[in-house]
């Protein structure tokens, strides 16, 4: 059986690496079902202390697998365990990020990219909305710049991010700038760590009770329409939509 979610531990952090780099680390059902249970057992495990989610190759996510997405609560549910996980959970990025991939990023606590590193909220392109991931990032991120992005589907930078709140950090070593955070978070205690998360995250769990239902069934609406057909399509055959004004 092939593993889509790789793991490794170093005093008592562990890392979880998304591994499918032939769809570029796209959300896949079988990916999210897998790291959903890499999770749990971080959760479960006393040893470990952190969480530190990377990635294989040269993208940490392209967004949704559009040939086996997964079912919309499926993704509810990944991003609200990771906002919930006990432990601190540590994006580390040194490739590119797009739409559901900017989901996992902004369900994360501390964030940290190479400066090399873009970001794209690429839904609007295919015809539909970034519902799902809104649950964590409309609470995290500044919503006049959010909005240039969520309507453009423009490319943005390491830099950008950062002054947008998806990012903690960007360093040109990513892994030299997450050292200390690394430290930190094995000096702390683990009841410390899980409630000072836990008032940390109070703000975006408000959301996930308030608006999961209703952006959940608007994704299922969107994806099922007659322009997210013709956007997916024109993405598959690496040709520009018919709505595009030339």
């Amino acid at each position: 059986m092939t593993t889509l979610v790789g793991g490794t531990r170093a005093r008592g952090v562990e890392t979880l690496s998304l591994d499918a780099t032939d769809t570029r680390n796209a959300l896949s059902a079988a990916l999210v079902t897998e790291l959903a249970a890499a999770l749990t057992d971080c959760a479960e495990d006393t040893d470990v202390r952190a969480v530190v989610l990377t990635h294989t190759g040269t993208t940490f996510s392209a967004g949704a697998d559009l040939r086996d997405p997964p079912h919309p609560d499926a993704l509810v549910a990944l991003l609200r365990q990771i906002v919930e996980l006990p432990k601190p959970v540590v994006a580390r990025v040194t490739g590119h990020v797009r739409a559901g991939g900017l989901g996992l990023l902004a369900a994360c606590d501390i964030t940290a990219a190479a400066t090399t590193a873009t970001f794209a909220f690429t839904e609007v392109r295919i015809g539909v909305a970034p519902a799902v991931i809104s649950l964590p990032v409309v609470p995290r991120a500044d919503p006049r710049a959010l909005a240039r992005y969520y309507l453009t589907g423009e490319r943005f930078d390491a830099a950008e991010a950062v002054r947008l709140g998806l990012l903690t950090t960007t360093a040109d070593d990513v892994d030299e700038a997450l050292a200390p955070v690394l430290d930190g978070l094995r000096r702390s205690s683990p009841q410390g760590l899980a409630e000072t998360k836990r008032l940390l995250t109070a703000r975006v769990l408000e959301t996930f009770d308030r608006d999961a239902a209703h952006l959940t069934a608007l994704s299922a609406q969107l994806f099922a329409s007659a322009q997210a057909r013709e956007g997916m399509t024109a993405f598959l055959e690496r040709r520009e939509a018919a709505w595009v004004v030339a």
